[in-house]
């Protein structure tokens, strides 16, 4: 008997929703990003994760328009790469993580952060510095707790040719700054790693 090969494949689950994006997928969110953000889809505009997922992927594509394309031709599997790892920091990044409170006069109201918008927070800061393109963010400590001393650990790649201490060190500013600005969380340590270097000018003045 000659098997149908028009009858779908058991064998191999299709992917389905992943954590922190409300029913979607990033290959959804890809396509959506791709068609302008239309027509206007409520269930994406309206999730917190699905918003903050839309924006890392909007960064990573203006990346690749430009770092990506000057490297493209000398170290093709290395640009896979790199992308990749990008994406799955992204996917781990949109999962809302622990609550990170923030004070408020009246104590019956209980406000609150999510972890992953703290470390939305810290990417963009540090995506917006110039010469720097964010990789790994993890809160280490209790956000949970108020006053609680946290230790921010943080991989980037830096632009060639500028000074790899100087650089850490305007990250670090910066993402304090931010933090400061937009949350309670007391800030202790910021280790940064820095684990690639990309071209001059590659990266589209990120």
């Amino acid at each position: 008997m000659t098997p149908d090969r028009t009858a779908p494949d058991r064998s191999v689950p299709e992917p389905g929703p992943e954590p922190g994006l409300d029913g979607h997928t990033m290959a959804e969110l890809g396509e959506y990003l791709d068609r302008g953000r239309t027509p206007y889809d409520p269930s994406i505009e309206n999730s917190p994760g699905c918003r903050l997922a839309l924006a890392n992927l909007t960064r990573l594509a203006e990346l690749s328009a430009g770092l990506l394309r000057r490297q493209a031709e000398s170290e093709p599997a290395r640009d896979e790469l790199w992308i990749a790892g990008l994406l799955e920091i992204i996917r781990a990044e949109i999962v809302s993580g622990r609550d990170v409170p923030v004070a408020h006069p009246d104590p019956g109201l209980r406000l609150t952060l999510t972890e992953a918008a703290v470390r939305g927070i810290v990417r963009r800061a540090g995506d917006t510095l110039g010469g720097v393109v964010m990789g790994r963010c993890a809160l280490v400590g209790d956000v949970g707790l108020p006053g609680a001393v946290i230790r921010l650990d943080l991989s980037c790649a830096v632009e060639y040719g500028r000074p790899i201490d100087a650089t850490a060190e305007r990250l670090r500013e910066r993402v304090r700054s931010e933090l400061a600005r937009h949350t309670e969380l007391v800030i202790g340590a910021i280790d940064v790693a820095v684990d690639d270097v990309y071209p001059r000018g590659g990266a589209a003045d990120v």
